[in-house]
């Protein structure tokens, strides 16, 4: 169902089936947003995992920009603004243990997040390591800082080795920081969220899944 966070921003939550869940998860879409293909992803995770979830819009007001257009939006993204959405997130789900979840653009957010240490797991599918020059405005971070203040232990990435998005020296520093990568070989940027894609590769997006959910529950 869709509610609306205390600064008014869109948010997906879903809840188990169960009257009390397991634990909490904050799930941050790709650059398109909360859309149905997400709603989905929340709705199956509370399920099967027995987990409240809650997704969050990364474009508040601005829901109806199309990707080129949220392309040339990102450098005017908030950090400071986008941390207070996640920590409201995280309350949204009642629940005191909460982890993070993030795909593409909401994985480099699902990084910066580790600095509140509110998440007790992150884990980011093929999010941004370091921002890219085309987004760089004086609201964003770079999330290898905003690593070195929380645990960059909790992390688990899941990359892919042709990703243009992670380049290979990049994952190499995120690795220093105590992150666990895992490299899919020959993926390429969002193998793993939307079977719609080209990109899309069934093995390696449900074992990425399998590894991030027992990631999560740890």
């Amino acid at each position: 169902m869709r509610i609306a966070l205390p600064t008014g921003t869109p948010a997906e939550l879903a809840l188990p089936p169960s009257a009390t869940p397991t634990g909490g998860l904050v799930l941050l879409p790709d650059i398109m947003g909360l859309r149905p293909l997400f709603d989905e992803h929340c709705a199956r995770l509370a399920a099967e995992q027995d987990w409240a979830v809650c997704g969050v819009e990364l474009f508040p007001g601005r829901e109806h920009l199309g990707r080129d257009e949220r392309l040339l939006a990102a450098r005017d993204l908030d950090d400071a603004r986008l941390l207070v959405d996640v920590s409201a997130a995280a309350d949204a789900t009642g629940c005191d243990a909460v982890g993070i979840v993030g795909f593409c653009m909401g994985g480099m957010f699902a990084l910066k997040s580790v600095q509140l240490r509110r998440f007790h797991r992150t884990v980011a599918f093929y999010g941004m390591i370091r921002v890219p020059d085309e987004w760089r405005g004086p609201g964003q971070g770079e999330p290898l800082d905003a690593l070195a203040q929380g645990d960059a232990r909790s992390v688990l990435a899941v990359v892919g080795t042709v990703d243009p998005w992670t380049p290979p020296d990049d994952v190499v520093a995120l690795e220093a920081t105590g992150a666990t990568v895992v490299r899919y070989t020959g993926a390429d940027h969002a193998f793993a969220h939307d079977p719609a894609r080209d990109v899309h590769r069934a093995g390696d997006a449900a074992d990425a899944f399998a590894r991030a959910v027992d990631w999560l529950s740890a």
